[in-house]
Protein backbone atom coordinates (compact mmCIF):
# COMPACT_ATOMS: atom_id res chain seq x y z
CA UNK A 1 0.00 0.00 0.00
CA UNK A 2 1.56 3.02 -0.94
CA UNK A 3 1.13 5.99 1.67
CA UNK A 4 0.70 9.47 1.23
CA UNK A 5 4.57 10.55 1.56
CA UNK A 6 5.49 7.78 -1.08
CA UNK A 7 2.91 9.17 -3.22
CA UNK A 8 4.30 12.56 -2.95
CA UNK A 9 7.89 11.61 -3.48
CA UNK A 10 7.17 9.37 -6.88
CA UNK A 11 5.31 12.20 -8.09
CA UNK A 12 8.02 15.06 -7.67
CA UNK A 13 10.70 13.03 -8.84
CA UNK A 14 8.98 11.95 -11.83
CA UNK A 15 8.20 15.77 -12.59
CA UNK A 16 11.74 16.65 -11.92
CA UNK A 17 13.20 14.01 -14.22
CA UNK A 18 10.39 14.61 -17.11
CA UNK A 19 11.54 18.70 -16.64
CA UNK A 20 15.38 17.58 -16.59
CA UNK A 21 14.78 15.45 -19.18
CA UNK A 22 13.13 18.27 -21.67
CA UNK A 23 15.37 20.34 -20.56
CA UNK A 24 18.36 18.57 -21.48
CA UNK A 25 16.81 18.08 -24.61
CA UNK A 26 15.53 21.35 -25.65
CA UNK A 27 17.34 23.88 -28.56
CA UNK A 28 19.48 26.59 -27.75
CA UNK A 29 16.85 29.14 -29.63
CA UNK A 30 13.78 28.07 -27.99
CA UNK A 31 16.06 28.56 -24.82
CA UNK A 32 16.56 31.96 -25.46
CA UNK A 33 12.78 32.63 -26.25
CA UNK A 34 11.90 31.34 -22.98
CA UNK A 35 14.20 33.20 -21.30
CA UNK A 36 13.45 36.23 -22.40
CA UNK A 37 9.69 35.59 -22.25
CA UNK A 38 10.28 34.74 -18.40
CA UNK A 39 12.22 37.86 -17.72
CA UNK A 40 8.75 40.21 -18.92
CA UNK A 41 6.24 38.05 -16.99
CA UNK A 42 7.91 38.49 -13.40
CA UNK A 43 5.12 40.55 -12.42
CA UNK A 44 3.05 37.45 -12.13
CA UNK A 45 0.59 37.29 -9.28
CA UNK A 46 -0.06 33.89 -7.48
CA UNK A 47 -3.59 34.02 -5.95
CA UNK A 48 -3.78 31.77 -3.24
CA UNK A 49 -7.47 30.29 -2.11
CA UNK A 50 -8.94 29.74 1.08
CA UNK A 51 -9.55 25.93 0.05
CA UNK A 52 -5.64 25.65 -0.41
CA UNK A 53 -4.95 26.66 2.65
CA UNK A 54 -7.16 23.93 4.26
CA UNK A 55 -5.42 21.55 2.55
CA UNK A 56 -2.30 22.63 3.45
CA UNK A 57 -2.70 22.88 6.96
CA UNK A 58 -5.03 19.41 6.89
CA UNK A 59 -2.07 18.12 5.02
CA UNK A 60 0.70 19.04 7.79
CA UNK A 61 -1.48 18.06 10.05
CA UNK A 62 -2.05 14.75 8.74
CA UNK A 63 2.00 14.16 8.06
CA UNK A 64 2.77 15.14 12.21
CA UNK A 65 -0.16 12.53 13.17
CA UNK A 66 1.35 10.30 10.67
CA UNK A 67 4.90 10.67 12.13
CA UNK A 68 3.58 10.09 15.91
CA UNK A 69 1.85 6.93 14.30
CA UNK A 70 4.90 5.40 12.93
CA UNK A 71 7.19 6.02 15.68
CA UNK A 72 4.07 4.28 18.76
CA UNK A 73 4.40 1.03 16.06
CA UNK A 74 7.97 1.15 16.07
CA UNK A 75 7.76 0.60 20.19
CA UNK A 76 5.43 -1.82 19.91
CA UNK A 77 7.80 -4.06 17.17
CA UNK A 78 10.69 -3.40 18.82
CA UNK A 79 11.89 -6.37 20.75
CA UNK A 80 14.45 -4.46 23.08
CA UNK A 81 10.78 -2.48 24.00
CA UNK A 82 9.66 -3.02 27.54
CA UNK A 83 6.04 -3.84 28.55
CA UNK A 84 5.82 -0.65 29.78
CA UNK A 85 6.92 1.29 26.89
CA UNK A 86 4.37 -0.79 24.78
CA UNK A 87 1.62 -0.06 26.68
CA UNK A 88 2.05 3.78 27.37
CA UNK A 89 2.93 3.74 22.95
CA UNK A 90 -0.33 1.82 22.29
CA UNK A 91 -2.53 4.33 24.45
CA UNK A 92 -0.89 7.10 23.14
CA UNK A 93 -1.91 5.12 19.42
CA UNK A 94 -5.48 5.35 20.46
CA UNK A 95 -5.39 8.67 22.12
CA UNK A 96 -4.45 9.74 18.70
CA UNK A 97 -6.86 7.76 16.53
CA UNK A 98 -9.41 9.48 19.23
CA UNK A 99 -8.22 12.64 18.37
CA UNK A 100 -8.25 12.46 14.78
CA UNK A 101 -11.61 11.33 14.95
CA UNK A 102 -12.86 14.04 17.25
CA UNK A 103 -10.88 16.42 14.67
CA UNK A 104 -13.07 14.76 11.70
CA UNK A 105 -16.76 15.16 13.62
CA UNK A 106 -15.87 19.17 14.29
CA UNK A 107 -15.24 19.53 10.77
CA UNK A 108 -18.48 17.53 9.86
CA UNK A 109 -20.39 19.84 12.09
CA UNK A 110 -18.98 23.19 11.12
CA UNK A 111 -19.71 21.68 7.31
CA UNK A 112 -23.24 20.48 8.42
CA UNK A 113 -24.43 23.35 10.45
CA UNK A 114 -23.06 26.25 9.09
CA UNK A 115 -22.53 25.69 5.47
CA UNK A 116 -18.27 26.22 6.27
CA UNK A 117 -15.18 24.71 4.91
CA UNK A 118 -12.66 24.19 7.94
CA UNK A 119 -9.80 22.86 9.80
CA UNK A 120 -9.85 21.55 13.05
CA UNK A 121 -6.84 20.40 15.38
CA UNK A 122 -6.71 19.20 18.83
CA UNK A 123 -4.24 19.14 21.04
CA UNK A 124 -4.12 18.56 24.98
CA UNK A 125 -7.21 20.88 26.03
CA UNK A 126 -7.57 23.11 23.02
CA UNK A 127 -9.16 23.28 19.59
CA UNK A 128 -8.11 25.87 17.23
CA UNK A 129 -10.22 25.76 14.02
CA UNK A 130 -9.78 27.72 11.04
CA UNK A 131 -12.75 28.58 8.58
CA UNK A 132 -12.44 29.40 5.20
CA UNK A 133 -14.47 32.33 4.51
CA UNK A 134 -12.99 36.04 4.25
CA UNK A 135 -16.17 37.56 6.17
CA UNK A 136 -15.27 37.21 9.64
CA UNK A 137 -18.55 37.28 11.98
CA UNK A 138 -18.18 37.15 15.69
CA UNK A 139 -21.37 35.42 15.70
CA UNK A 140 -20.68 32.40 13.84
CA UNK A 141 -17.43 31.96 15.76
CA UNK A 142 -19.15 32.01 19.23
CA UNK A 143 -21.98 29.65 17.62
CA UNK A 144 -19.03 27.25 16.29
CA UNK A 145 -17.21 27.59 19.76
CA UNK A 146 -20.71 26.76 21.35
CA UNK A 147 -21.55 23.52 18.81
CA UNK A 148 -18.09 22.29 19.55
CA UNK A 149 -18.27 22.58 23.27
CA UNK A 150 -21.29 20.21 23.16
CA UNK A 151 -19.35 17.70 21.47
CA UNK A 152 -17.14 16.97 24.63
CA UNK A 153 -17.87 16.20 28.39
CA UNK A 154 -15.06 18.69 29.60
CA UNK A 155 -14.34 22.60 28.59
CA UNK A 156 -12.18 23.04 26.38
CA UNK A 157 -10.23 25.94 24.95
CA UNK A 158 -11.49 26.60 21.69
CA UNK A 159 -10.42 29.52 19.25
CA UNK A 160 -12.30 30.24 15.78
CA UNK A 161 -10.15 31.97 13.39
CA UNK A 162 -11.36 33.11 9.43
CA UNK A 163 -8.79 32.31 6.84
CA UNK A 164 -8.80 35.84 4.71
Amino acid sequence: MINKQNLWFITLFSLILILGIYYVSIDDDIEAVLKTDTENNQSEVIEITESDVLVALEVENDEEKQALMEEYQDILLDNESTVEEKNVAYENMQKLKSTKSDETKIKNLINEKFKLNAFAKIKDNSISIVIASKEHNTEIANSIIRSVQELFDEEKYITVKFNS
